[in-house]
Formats: C-alpha cells, sequence, structure tokens
C-alpha cells in the first residue's frame, strides 16, 4: 500500500531530478532535507546514503539525454571521475565519523563561497572544442587530476554527488562552456555518487525502498530538466547566473538551518 511517504519520496524524487538535469548538480543538497524532513528519515547518514543512491540513478538517466545532445566530454570526464572516485572512497569513510550536521553545516559554506566565485567574471575565454588529447593531455591533466582528487574529497567526506563543485572545477580546469560543463559533470556525478553509495551501503546506511522511489520519481524531473537546460543553452550567461543563484540560495539556508538548529 502507498503511503504519505511514498508520495513524499517520489516527489522528491522528481524534485532532486529536475536539478540535476538543469544544472548537472546539487540534487543531493535538496535529497537529504527532503528525506529528513519530507519523507521522515530521522537519521542524517541513513538519508546520505539512501539520496547517494537516488542521486546515482538519476543523475545517469539525466546524462543520457545530455550524452545524446552532445554536451559530454568523456575524456576529461574519465579523468576526472577516475581522480574523484579515489579522493571519494577516502572522504566517505572520514564522512561517516562525523556529525551529519556539521557536515552539512561546512558543506553549505561551500556552497556560498562556489556560488560567489561564478558570478565574477572569467577572464579566460571558453572553448567548445575543448578535447583531452596527446597534444593538450600535458596541460589539461595537471588542472583534470588535482580538480578530480579534490572535489571527490569533498563529495565524499560530505555524503553528496558534488555537481555544484564540479561544474565550476570542470570550467576552471578546461575553460569549456557552462551546458557543455554541465553535461560532463553528471558522468563525475555518477561515478562519486555510486562511490558513497556503496560505502553507506557497506555500512547498512540505506533505504533501498525510499531510493527506489526517488529513481522513479527523478526519471520524470530529469526529462523535464533538460528540456528546460536547453531552452537556457541558448543563453550562456543567464544559465551561469541562475546556477550561481541558486547555489548561494541553498548553500545558506543549509548553513544557516543546520548552524542554528
Amino acid at each position: 500500500m502507498v503511503g504519505l511517504g511514498d508520495l513524499a519520496a517520489l516527489g522528491s524524487g522528481v524534485l532532486i531530478g529536475l536539478v540535476l538535469g538543469l544544472v548537472g548538480g546539487g540534487g543531493s543538497i535538496l535529497a537529504l532535507p527532503l528525506l529528513v524532513y519530507a519523507v521522515g528519515l530521522r537519521s542524517p547518514h541513513m538519508a546520505i546514503g539512501t539520496a547517494a543512491v537516488g542521486v546515482t540513478a538519476n543523475a545517469l538517466a539525466s546524462l543520457a539525454g545530455h550524452a545524446w545532445a552532445r554536451n559530454v566530454k568523456w575524456r576529461c570526464a574519465g579523468v576526472f571521475a577516475a581522480a574523484g572516485v579515489v579522493g571519494a572512497a577516502i572522504g566517505a569513510e572520514a564522512g561517516k565519523a562525523f556529525d551529519g550536521g556539521r557536515l552539512l553545516t561546512l558543506f553549505g559554506l561551500v556552497m556560498i563561497g562556489v556560488g560567489l566565485s561564478m558570478l565574477r567574471k572569467r577572464r579566460r575565454p571558453e572553448f567548445p572544442g575543448v578535447r583531452l588529447t596527446r597534444a593538450s593531455a600535458r596541460e589539461l591533466l595537471p588542472r583534470l587530476v588535482p580538480a578530480g582528487l579534490g572535489v571527490g574529497l569533498a563529495a565524499g567526506f560530505f555524503g553528496i554527488g558534488g555537481g555544484f563543485l564540479i561544474v565550476p572545477a570542470l570550467i576552471a580546469a578546461t575553460a569549456m562552456p557552462v551546458e557543455i560543463a554541465v553535461g560532463t559533470s553528471l558522468v563525475v556525478v555518477s561515478a562519486l555518487g555510486l562511490t558513497t553509495a556503496a560505502s553507506y551501503a557497506l555500512s547498512g546506511l540505506v533505504d533501498c525502498r525510499i531510493a527506489a522511489l526517488l529513481v522513479v520519481g527523478g526519471m520524470a524531473g530529469s526529462a523535464i530538466g533538460i528540456a528546460a537546460g536547453r531552452g537556457l543553452s541558448a543563453h550562456k550567461g543567464l544559465l551561469e547566473k541562475v546556477f550561481a543563484a541558486v547555489v548561494i540560495v541553498v548553500g545558506s539556508y543549509v548553513a544557516a538551518k543546520n548552524a542554528w538548529g
């Protein structure tokens, strides 16, 4: 029998998928408060583990649409994800030893900083055709590998997919346009989310029923988010400003909510 908690989980999945499809990340930040306050999971770490499963599946669903639109730089994503998985595995083990509320407070502050940095006008030009080749490897690898490792550590430590960190990191490392960075980030979000989910699942911190409902709802949300993202892709500056505003608003809420109880 379907209860209110199940409907709340399904609706949460729709919202998470919408965010992932539109901006390539941030779904897990929304998932945690939704799972705790709307669905009723009272354990922050159980919410983190369950959210990681749902966000990973929804990121994969969104990735399919972005890949079809050719908004993914696979080689850059592969290098970033490989380094990130190592960091996420380490970070997840460290994060489980910390209080969930404190982790969210710290991450909220990080989100505010990322959002503010994205509002600054970039001096580096954008290169829509950026590719990781033998010729460009000497320049790109020293940027992608440390960035991937650092973001992976943060993603695993805070128990999130890390899309809000991955997109600006990809832009900073390669100067790719934001819509390409969004699509590429979903490869990394999927890899880091899977690593985090596996770590929490091994500790028994995943509610499989709720996670499945998040995935189902996320499929619909992802389709809506990708369609909306395509409409905004014609206005690069607007997409970046919307992305930065969401980061700052959500980060401020998360930091304040947990710091003040």
